[in-house]
């Protein structure tokens, strides 16, 4: 049951999410220029891989790593514990909900962008549709690569330093 309860809960959290980044997203289309929303985009794209990249540490990192830390009185290894037993979860969290999300709105935003410049410059709007979202996947897709082997290579690392933010923002259950 309780993985039922997860489904469900994923269910709202991406309506909300989505909900709350749309708006966002579309609130800064249509109030900024050109370079601050391709700024904007670049930076939606970065949060979704930086998500992504956790969301593969935590599943990677071993809990036993974090328990010497934590026996050392070290800040966030408490927390990195909590993190790397509900793995699972949390990974499908960053990697899912929120990396998609990014995902989502980074296609958004680079086709408002795509508008814009449109009226802009005397380009094919064809052609220019095809160069941002070219842009817009390489860097999606090619962070993420990047980002993971990163995450698979310096899982503890990642995860202690997620520990130390939980722990300073007490997101955790202690």
């Amino acid at each position: 049951m309780k993985n039922n309860n997860w489904i469900y809960k994923v269910f709202l959290l991406t309506f909300i999410l989505s909900l709350i980044f749309s708006g966002i997203s579309n609130f800064i289309a249509d109030s900024f220029n050109n370079f601050i929303l391709f700024f904007i985009t670049i930076l939606v794209i970065a949060i979704g891989i930086i998500f992504d990249m956790v969301g593969v540490a935590i599943l990677t990192s071993k809990e036993a790593n974090f328990h010497a830390m934590a026996s050392k009185k070290v800040k966030g290894a408490k927390e990195a514990i909590e993190l790397i037993k509900d793995s699972a979860t949390i990974a499908s969290f960053c990697n899912d909900v929120v990396g998609d999300i990014c995902g989502i709105i980074s296609g958004s935003l680079s086709a408002v962008l795509t508008l814009s410049l449109a009226d802009a410059i005397t380009v094919s709007s064809t052609l220019l549709a095809m160069f941002v979202t070219a842009l817009t996947s390489t860097a999606t897709v090619g962070g993420k690569a990047i980002m993971k082997r990163v995450a698979m290579k310096k899982s503890d690392t990642i995860v202690l330093i997620v520990g130390k933010i939980a722990n300073i923002l007490h997101l955790t259950h202690k």
